[in-house]
């Protein structure tokens, strides 16, 4: 009877409430921000998402708004003797403004971002699968994604993720006190590492719930998930609360079987020629006149 309430109450929370909330004060701020970067920079963003935990579905009330972009600048900006930023300085790939309490905005070059395609890099992955979209050429965004697919390295992608987990793990959850999103930034990575595991050619979505649906359906674990996932959403981004031993304990395992007995993946591949003739016709589709 008590799996039945909590999982009823979840529900009927989910129901009620958006698990990617964006204030409609805070997208105006974001696309405003976005068209003053394009002016001022004199690029073009090809895409704009939300990252963090907005993105991945488990923000709490005061959390803070994490919008990233992919931009490309003119052509000729690429074929420069004297870069940009001038003599034997090397040309900046990224824009970032300054983050405020509340808006932390940044974005990637065109040219860095398919440099992180070569090396599948799974950050990039998930921007372009984000849940919440502010802006988008869904043209260019399906050229990326593809890229992004066929450069997808399962093995590479296994370890970043195990390292994100490793990490947090050994340094917020040993104590009798946690904060409950640590929690969620060891649960993430792992799953993710999970779906790497079962599904070698799609790589793991940025939302949280789409994980947990795939590999934690139900059961006690996915019950106590839950009641996490209901107080990180209701509560400030600091809370601390008592250890929860059942949550604890299927990490702990899943970090030891992890360490143990690695899973043999592909590396993946890719050419390097066919990300350079992708940059150019980007830059000939997408760059600014």
């Amino acid at each position: 009877m008590g799996w039945l309430y909590n999982r009823a109450v979840f529900r009927q929370h989910c129901m009620h409430m958006d698990i990617h909330p964006i204030a409609p004060e805070k997208r105006v701020a974001v696309l405003t921000e976005l068209d003053r970067i394009e002016r001022d920079h004199d690029v073009r963003i090809l895409m704009a998402c939300e990252s963090g935990s907005r993105g991945w579905g488990f923000s709490s009330p005061d959390s803070d708004y994490d919008a990233r972009f992919i931009y490309v600048h003119r052509q000729a900006w690429y074929l420069t003797v004297n870069e940009a930023t001038g003599p034997n300085q090397a040309q900046r790939d990224v824009i970032e403004l300054p983050i405020d309490d509340e808006l932390d905005v940044s974005g990637w070059d065109l040219r860095k971002a398919l440099r992180l395609v070569s090396k599948s890099n799974p950050t990039l992955s998930e921007w372009l699968r984000s849940p919440i979209v502010y802006r988008q050429d869904d043209a260019a965004v399906a050229s990326l994604l593809e890229a992004v697919d066929r450069f997808h390295s399962p093995l590479g992608s296994w370890w970043h993720y195990r390292s994100m987990a490793q990490s947090t793990h050994r340094l917020h959850l040993g104590g009798e006190n946690v904060r409950t999103k640590k929690y969620l930034y060891v649960l993430r990575p792992l799953l993710a590492c999970q779906w790497i595991e079962r599904d070698t050619t799609t790589p793991p979505p940025m939302a949280f719930e789409q994980l947990l649906d795939r590999l934690l359906p139900t059961g006690p674990v996915r019950d106590a998930i839950e009641q996490l996932l209901m107080v990180k959403r209701a509560s400030a981004e600091v809370s601390e609360r008592p250890r929860i031993p059942i949550i604890n304990d299927w990490i702990d395992a899943a970090m030891q079987r992890m360490e143990q007995a690695p899973p043999a993946l592909a590396a993946g591949d890719g050419s390097a020629e066919a990300l350079d003739q992708l940059f150019r016709r980007m830059l000939a589709e997408h760059a600014p006149g």
